[in-house]
């Protein structure tokens, strides 16, 4: 009986915990709630280290191709390969801001030098055509100027909310984190340029010997696809932005290349960014011509057709070579799965949560497939539950 109860208690923390692939699944749950609780209360400090975690793998290059150059002889010192890198970086932004802020200038001029009596005046006919309508087609009894007049209490009930210390504090809260919190990517940052492979060296230090082959390979798999993806990526930026300015520029539409840099930028965001890209490249475009001449209807909409089938000629494009070359050879993932990831990554997160959700998604996918391989290919399970057995066997027997 006492043999039997043995076998019963060896049997049951067998099938629990003591069984290699369980006490592993239990492990990354925890490793999980951990990584949710951090991110949870502390996502400032989340949020540097993935921003550095981009930045070093953007940088990571530059630093060991300057690190491997010699002159006379002389090995570069990794210190100052990581300082060029970061002069790099900083010449790009101020490449940047030199080549568009007299654009961004020109659309803030723009929106000052909007008259909003003279957009009254010319939307009271389409307004009353739109009253009119709504009248016979819905009976709503809708008074002359009713649609306008509630416009301009709207408008008025905008302005008067906003007020101007409140801002000014809010302006300056931001500017303060703001300043605090790139401080804070570059320093970590630096640390993580500075020690080659520091993140690689640091995920194998933490892999126990019994798993070390499973581990290599997963960290190994992992690296590869995110950093295709991260190429892939900025390819696929590079793609959108020369269509889209292209096209823009043969149609004479004014400040193409900035509707250009911000449907580039939106694109990332999943779904919604061509969207945004859209609207944003409607509303300057149309807008900044109207306001310089005299644009009828027919005109207005005719300008619209013609900036829409730029961006459509862009999605067809964007979905049809570009997202299959990164999405299925990079991150090797059904479009299925990407959708549910995404819609996973928008609940939990937003925007944000929309263009992280394809990495982590193939983060766990890796994880998840070495593991499976793991069982049938090394012969770390099997030894451990071959030892297992035989201590069941052992403590049954006494």
């Amino acid at each position: 009986m006492q043999k039997k109860d043995g076998r019963a208690v060896v049997l049951v923390r067998f099938i629990d915990f003591q069984k290699p692939i369980n006490r592993i699944l239990v492990q990354g749950v925890l490793l999980l709630t951990g990584l949710w609780l951090f991110t949870y209360y502390f996502g400032n400090i989340a949020s540097y280290l993935v921003i550095s975690l981009i930045l070093s793998a953007m940088l990571g290059p530059i630093v060991n191709a300057l690190h491997e150059f010699q002159f006379f002889g002389i090995r570069m010192p990794r210190v100052l390969a990581v300082i060029l890198s970061f002069l790099i970086f900083f010449g790009f932004l101020i490449t940047f801001l030199v080549l568009f802020a007299p654009l961004i200038y020109d659309q803030v001029q723009l929106i000052q030098s909007i008259q909003f009596d003279e957009l009254l005046k010319r939307g009271k006919a389409p307004l009353h055509r739109i009253e009119s309508f709504l009248n016979k087609s819905f009976d709503m009894h809708i008074a002359e100027g009713q649609l306008l007049q509630e416009i301009q209490q709207a408008v008025l009930r905008l302005f008067e909310s906003v007020r101007i210390g409140d801002l000014f504090n809010t302006l300056l809260s931001f500017a303060g984190q703001f300043f605090i919190g790139t401080l804070a990517v570059f320093f970590i940052t630096f640390f993580f340029l500075y020690e080659k492979n520091f993140i690689h060296n640091l995920l194998t230090s933490m892999i126990p010997n019994r798993y070390f082959e499973v581990g290599i390979s997963t960290v190994y798999k992992i690296e590869r696809l995110l950093s295709n993806y991260l190429l892939g990526i900025l390819l696929q930026m590079v793609a959108i932005f020369t269509i889209v300015a292209t096209g823009l520029s043969l149609l004479n539409i004014p400040y193409a290349i900035t509707i250009a840099v911000f449907a580039a930028i939106a694109n990332l965001i999943p779904y919604l960014g061509p969207v945004l890209g859209g609207s944003f490249g409607l509303i300057v475009g149309i807008s900044s011509i109207a306001l310089h001449s005299e644009l009828s209807t027919q005109a207005a909409s005719f300008l619209a057709l013609k900036i829409l089938i730029v961006f459509a000629i862009t999605q067809l494009i964007d979905n049809l070579l570009l997202q299959p070359l990164i999405f299925s050879r990079s991150v090797k993932a059904h479009p299925l799965a990407i959708f549910i990831a995404i819609f996973f990554g928008a609940n939990l997160a937003g925007g944000l949560g929309m263009i992280f959700a394809i990495p982590v998604y193939t983060i766990f996918k890796v994880i998840i497939s070495e593991l499976q391989g793991s069982i049938r290919e090394y012969q770390v399970f099997k030894k451990e539950r071959s030892v297992m057995l035989k201590d069941g066997r052992n403590l049954s027997s006494n």
